[in-house]
């Protein structure tokens, strides 16, 4: 089970962590989790390039290990990238010395300061442990891409009714969400379009406010 939208409820009991981004303009924040893999993550810059869109992707220690030129290939493209830990660990289920050096290993192959817990889910003590050195983001609209329940207008339906901007929103270029997202995508980026939003990239700078 989870909630397509972070209730707003939610947001100021973890303000440590970055939800959306204040803007006075209209403009959403694309992230894509769990790749690089080559089954989907060049079909999404592909779609990014056609809609001049640009996203910030929170990349797989092992995969970006396994599949460097694509790696390469979303820098290049202009894109940005985040941690997404090592092995794609669920922090509930993992001890603290665990889970950080999964983070601290990807961090050798993803330079970056932004760090996404997979599945959301850490606990206050790995946060505490990382929040000195990472900017740690979740998100504010899910798009249930990796969801077999879910049809491709299902995701379309749901990322339409709740962009704010500002919204944080969560795509896959993953195996289990390639049927999804590779529909979804260009028809919410369609609809981004003719709604006059713009798809700006997640900074150090735009997440430091958060703590």
């Amino acid at each position: 089970m989870y909630l397509a939208k972070t209730p707003s409820i939610v947001k100021p009991l973890a303000g440590d962590l970055v939800w959306d981004i204040p803007t006075s303009q209209r403009e959403v924040f694309l992230t894509f989790d769990d790749g690089p893999v080559p089954e989907v993550t060049p079909q999404v810059l592909d779609i990014l390039d056609e809609y001049g869109a640009k996203g910030t992707f929170f990349c797989v220690g092992e995969n970006v290990e396994r599949h460097p030129e694509i790696f390469l290939d979303l820098l290049d493209r202009g894109h940005s990238v985040g941690n997404h830990t090592w092995s794609h660990e669920n922090g509930w289920r993992t001890s603290q010395m665990s889970y950080l050096k999964s983070v601290l290993r990807c961090e050798e192959l993803v330079n970056s300061k932004l760090f996404r817990p997979p599945y959301g889910r850490i606990r206050r003590q790995q946060a505490e442990a990382l929040r000195n050195r990472f900017h740690l983001i979740m998100w504010d609209v899910l798009a249930g891409d990796w969801d077999e329940n879910r049809s491709v207008e299902q995701c379309v339906d749901t990322l339409i009714e709740y962009t704010r901007p500002g919204s944080v929103v969560v795509f896959h270029d993953s195996i289990k969400a390639r049927d999804r997202v590779l529909q979804a995508l260009p028809e919410y980026l369609r609809y981004l379009e003719v709604e006059g939003y713009t798809c700006s990239l997640l900074t150090e700078e735009n997440t430091k406010s958060h703590g």
